[in-house]
């Protein structure tokens, strides 16, 4: 048996934790919150609590815990956690600066133990057949991508929408891409609370001329999770929201072309077959808590570890650096 402990026993750290639970041959040692409220919430789930983690890192029948607890802290309890000799997942993003990556990493080598990161759609079933197809060369050379994330929904206290639901999208976009963007710039608002954007547009520009665009907010009528990719040869939709149909491919009839004789042809041209592929039916989170559990056991190699972090948590920084410059791009190389 596998015992693993959960720190934050908030919405997301009891549905982790739920889903551990029902995962044989794995044991919900206990989930740690200083909130009696929170506590008493995953209490009447049947779970173990405890109040203070000092109990839960001393003992060494708990092999690994998930930090799901708010993202100012990530940095600080993974690396207790790590120090304690736990192997660490943390929910996204990982930390709230590059130097606190750095820590975690430091505290990573020194203990010998692994640390995965909650980079929870790189485990949905349609990344891997956008990977796939962006990777494998199918869709031809990529041109540019964009993505929606937004809904009407909590309006955080303590961090902004960039921070809060752009890893999600900058995670796949890093992973399709391979690589770090050269320049982000970033233009947002905050309506609801001063100083904290609950809307953000954001423009990234890869080398080779890949452009990318992310829209998120929390301050939206419709609940969109969107990412589209457009290659010179077809072009592929992942829909979050879709039941079923999640993966379009589109065709391009007869591949690419530039001898249009007229504008007119041009925007005549029309598009070949759409494909749906079948994908496998996994559920996301019990993908990503199922590979920390093989981690634990040292079956498998984090598939979102530490660099996968840090590469998202230098773009949300570069892109914090624009906010605050009123939408001037800046260069990843900086800082």
């Amino acid at each position: 048996m596998t015992r693993l402990a959960v720190f934050g026993a908030g919405r997301w750290g009891r549905t982790v934790a739920r889903s551990l639970a029902a995962m044989p041959g794995v044991v919900v040692a206990c989930v740690v919150d200083p909130s009696g409220e929170a506590r008493a919430c995953a209490a009447a789930l049947g779970l173990a609590v405890a109040e203070a983690p000092s109990a839960v890192l001393a003992d060494p029948t708990v092999e690994g815990l998930v930090v799901a607890t708010p993202p100012s802290s990530h940095a600080a309890v993974a690396v207790d956690g790590l120090m304690a000799g736990k192997h660490v997942l943390v929910e996204k993003p990982l930390a709230m600066s590059v130097d606190e990556c750095r820590r975690i990493e430091d505290a990573a080598r020194s203990s010998g133990r692994t640390v995965l990161v909650g980079h929870l759609m790189l485990y949905h079933p349609a990344m891997a057949k956008l990977r796939e197809l962006c990777l494998g060369g199918a869709l031809g050379r990529v041109r540019y991508l964009y993505a929606t994330r937004v809904n009407l929904g909590t309006i955080r206290a303590t961090e902004n929408a960039w921070w809060s639901l752009a890893p999600h999208d900058l995670s796949m976009m890093l992973d399709l891409l391979g690589g770090l963007p050269d320049s982000v710039a970033l233009r947002g608002a905050a309506y609801v609370r001063p100083g904290i954007e609950d809307v953000v547009f954001a423009h990234l520009s890869f080398p080779q001329g890949v452009l990318a665009a992310l829209h998120v907010s929390w301050l939206d009528p419709h609940k969109r999770r969107q990412l589209t990719v457009v290659g010179e040869e077809r072009m592929v939709t992942f829909d979050d929201m879709e039941p079923s149909d999640k993966v379009r491919i589109f065709d391009v009839e007869g591949g690419p072309r530039t001898d249009f004789a007229s504008f007119a042809e041009l925007v005549a041209l029309r598009q070949g077959d759409i494909a749906i592929p079948r994908l496998e039916p996994i559920e996301p989170l019990q993908a990503e808590l199922s590979h920390f559990v093989a981690v634990v056991r040292g079956a498998a190699a984090p598939r979102s570890g530490l660099a996968s972090g840090r590469d998202v948590v230098r773009v949300l920084e570069a892109g914090q650096r624009s906010l605050a410059r009123g939408g001037a791009a800046v260069a990843l190389t900086e800082g």
